[in-house]
């Protein structure tokens, strides 16, 4: 099979074709490869890449055992590039810092672990900005990731590299990680999929801090839902060293479906979440033209508003996320060289997170409860809710990030991803779809949520959704 065609599958496909014998682990290998060597130069998702003979070696040990009927799991063969914030023994965690140590990693994160398990062959890692911090993939380590279907543009972030190196089929599915829309932010902004699971359903790593940590989570990206959904499945499952983990567990990668359409479900359009917060022309236009498409499968959509005010949960979420971030990063302030080598949104987390007190932090968590509960309110009316990914489209990839937003100045450096946070704070299974392609053929997102732990439900509406829209057959340009 051409290396095109080859590239072209699902990886639900992928999976099926390498269990039967139909299609060889080294010949998948090859393959993504030659596509890394043709385009990476250019777009620069992938980073620390291992010899190729090392791992079309690994490729050939994996089409051995098929032949010994022995298959490890569902990504059997996958070339598989994690996203560097995450460790997987072997390669350096560089976190996109020059202040990471170069050491390579000992041991795999959880879910990373979990993956190689399932027969993923670890090629190397993924772009990402400095420490995870803000949804623009650039640092001083690799350089800038850019726009899969814009060069010039950003490929988003954190997880820009990932989504990337799916869009330029580079990998037939691939690991990211969210907290302020770090996978849903770059999936939109490069034509992919990505979901933020419920909070606990992919446990983080039993190593870390185990009970503040509930902002920041890992989670599946593909080109097509159902890849998205197995890969979950992989990812995911209780572990008893991980407290919070979910103890929910989703059928097996083979065995799950996605069956159904959307007849009768109840969605509510939030538009901008609130009335004031500023959207660039035109993603409320292609989101309300989504929701046509909705309606196509059966879905009955009515206009809704999330009842939390703006500010309370722009105040919690400052307020938690300086915590989690402080927490990790406070001891740079210690050193002020190695302070000085911070990008200037990381030393203004630290120096913000010196001022948190308990009255705050605990104000915070009220404010945090309030917007889970105003959504637990709008879930009584609808079954699932839908808003646009992002406020803006992907923007020159030279920028730090968009200091405005409709003609609107931002106050902070991520002030512009503010319409992922409160499905971010409730915790909900959030998953972003295609919503198209606006001026100049940029592309954007809607963030698809359900109540907490109905992840199933919102894979097989979502999946219902990708197949009526068609946006997903629209391929970058640079694959011509």
């Amino acid at each position: 099979m051409p290396s095109d065609d080859l590239l072209a599958l699902s990886a639900t496909e992928l999976s099926r074709r390498i269990a039967a014998r139909e299609v060889s682990c080294q010949e998948l290998m090859q393959a993504s490869l030659g596509r890394i060597e043709a385009l990476n130069p250019r777009f620069n998702a992938i980073v620390s890449l291992r010899e190729p003979e090392q791992l079309l070696a690994e490729a050939g040990e994996r089409d051995a055992e098929l032949a010994r009927g022995e298959r490890r799991g569902w990504m059997h063969g996958f070339p598989l590039a994690v996203k560097d914030l995450s460790h997987a023994a072997g390669l350096p965690t560089s976190m996109g810092s020059p202040l990471s140590p170069r050491s390579p990693a000992r041991t795999d994160s959880l879910h990373v672990a979990r993956m190689r398990a399932a027969g993923a062959i670890v090629i190397g890692k993924t772009n990402t900005p400095e420490f995870g911090l803000g949804s623009h993939t650039y640092n001083t380590v690799f350089g800038i990731t850019r726009n899969a279907y814009a060069p010039e543009r950003s490929a988003g972030g954190s997880s820009g590299g990932a989504a990337v190196a799916l869009a330029l089929r580079m990998l037939p599915v691939a690991d990211g990680s969210d907290m302020m829309g770090s996978l849903r932010n770059p999936a939109a902004f490069n034509n992919v999929i990505g979901m933020r699971p419920s909070r606990g359903r992919v446990p983080g790593d039993p190593e870390q801090e185990l009970f503040f940590q509930q902002l920041g989570c890992e989670g599946p990206m593909a080109r097509t839902v159902e890849d998205t959904a197995r890969l979950l499945a992989v990812q995911s499952g209780f572990d008893g060293r991980v407290p919070l983990s979910s103890p929910h567990a989703l059928p097996s990668p083979d065995e799950l479906s996605l069956d159904g359409d959307g007849k009768g479900l109840r969605i509510g359009w939030l538009g901008s979440i609130w009335p004031e917060l500023p959207l660039a022309p035109g993603i409320r236009e292609l989101g309300e033209k989504a929701l046509e498409t909705f309606r196509t499968i059966g879905c009955e959509v009515e206009p809704c508003t999330l009842d939390v005010p703006r500010e309370h949960n722009w105040s919690a979420w400052l307020r938690l996320r300086q915590l989690l971030v402080g927490g990790k990063l406070g001891a740079y302030l210690s050193d002020p060289k190695l302070f000085a080598q911070l990008k200037p949104e990381a030393q203004w987390e630290i120096e913000q997170s010196r001022h948190l007190d308990a009255a705050s932090l605990y104000q915070a968590s009220l404010y945090r409860s309030n917007v889970y509960r105003a959504f637990l309110k709008l879930f009584e009316r609808f079954d699932f809710v839908v808003a646009p990914t992002a406020q803006v489209f992907p923007f020159d990839a030279e920028l730090h990030w968009p200091d405005a937003v409709d003609g609107v100045k931002s106050d902070t450096y991520h002030r512009w991803m503010e319409i992922v946070t409160p499905f971010t704070l409730a915790g909900l299974p959030t998953l972003n779809v295609r919503a198209g392609f606006g001026e100049g053929g940029l592309p954007m997102g809607l963030q698809l949520a359900g109540p907490i732990h109905a992840d199933l439900d919102v894979l097989r509406l979502g999946h219902a959704y990708d197949q009526a829209c068609g946006w997903g057959a629209r391929r970058p340009s640079a694959l011509d």
